[in-house]
């Protein structure tokens, strides 16, 4: 079986849709398939469009959170209860084409990969925001030490063997794609157009995008702890040699110590390194108190009464 995972937040007008370009893009498929909805806490009728589909083909499954917890939380809760042997991830505005699915797993059969992301091409998205993926994930890529294509999203396909490993990892910070390259099974990629949204606007903020990427660097490094540490040292390294160069010149050459202005300059330079650094720890410490509590990532209020 196929299993195939969406995420819904306020998605009613493409909801329709995406089961329709679904149905049709496996008409021809050779594996049977499920279809799981997890609804992210809509507020429009995103959970009644889903009941209904469910009652009219058994193969779609609903899922619906008691409120919005967040896009990789939705996908966590559908890899939870699929039962592939083979499950794709894809997002429900549509800028994944559903009729990409067969060469993803055509890909992976044939190339025998466990995890085949899509890399896309031509993506409707500004110049800005273009910007802002690559630096981030070069970021993410240094500090992590993982390799992660700038150009892929959550769109894939994965094996029984990568999702059963997926589901033993419970940790808060959630990271879809990070963590599907951190089990280190073979992954493969092919090519495809990101067509634009369906209907609406993104409700992925540029804050909401900052909280998703200082998570995905904290939960997958120390190197900001490590860089900090050595910032530091290196700084009071400088202050002493500086400290010591004052003092040879006011014992040899009677050189009068002043310069309560590059004194005070100095002070806040190292007070801000300093309160840095700090902030720094505290966000590991908050990731760690998150994690102590061992909330579940997410509630279910209800589902299809097909949906075990």
């Amino acid at each position: 079986m196929l299993s195939i995972v969406v995420p819904i937040y306020n998605s009613e007008k493409c909801i329709n849709v995406l089961y329709t370009r679904i149905s049709l893009a496996l008409q021809n498929f050779p594996l049977d398939y499920e279809l799981i909805l997890v609804d992210d806490g809509s507020k429009d009728d995103s959970w009644l469009l889903i009941s209904t589909l469910a009652k009219q083909d058994k193969r779609v499954k609903g899922l619906r959170f008691t409120r919005n917890f967040g896009q990789h939380y939705g996908i966590t809760a559908g890899l939870d209860f699929c039962q592939g042997d083979w499950v794709v991830v894809m997002d429900c505005d549509l800028q994944d084409p559903p009729e990409t699915i067969p060469i993803l797993y055509e890909k992976a059969i044939n190339a025998q990969h466990d995890i085949v992301f899509v890399k896309r091409l031509n993506g409707p998205e500004s110049p800005l925001h273009k910007l802002l993926t690559r630096s981030f994930y070069r970021v993410f890529r240094l500090l992590s030490g993982m390799e992660h294509e700038e150009y892929s999203g959550n769109f894939c396909i994965l094996s029984k063997p990568v999702l059963e490993n997926y589901k033993t990892m419970r940790e808060q910070a959630r990271f879809f794609s990070g963590l599907i390259n951190w089990t280190g099974f073979s992954v493969g990629a092919i090519e495809a157009k990101r067509e634009d949204r369906h209907v609406g606007r993104s409700t992925y903020t540029f804050r909401k995008r900052l909280k998703l990427a200082t998570d995905a660097i904290i939960a997958y490094s120390d190197k900001p702890l490590r860089i900090s540490v050595k910032v530091g040292f290196g700084i009071s390294a400088l202050a002493l040699l500086y400290g010591i160069t004052l003092l040879l010149k006011s014992v040899i050459y009677h050189t009068p110590i002043s310069n309560w202005s590059s004194l005070m300059a100095s002070l806040y330079f190292l007070s801000g390194i300093i309160i840095g650094n700090l902030g720094i720890i505290g966000i590991y410490l908050g990731r760690t108190f998150d994690e102590v509590k061992r909330r579940p990532l997410y509630i279910i209020k209800e589902r299809t009464c097909n949906a075990s």
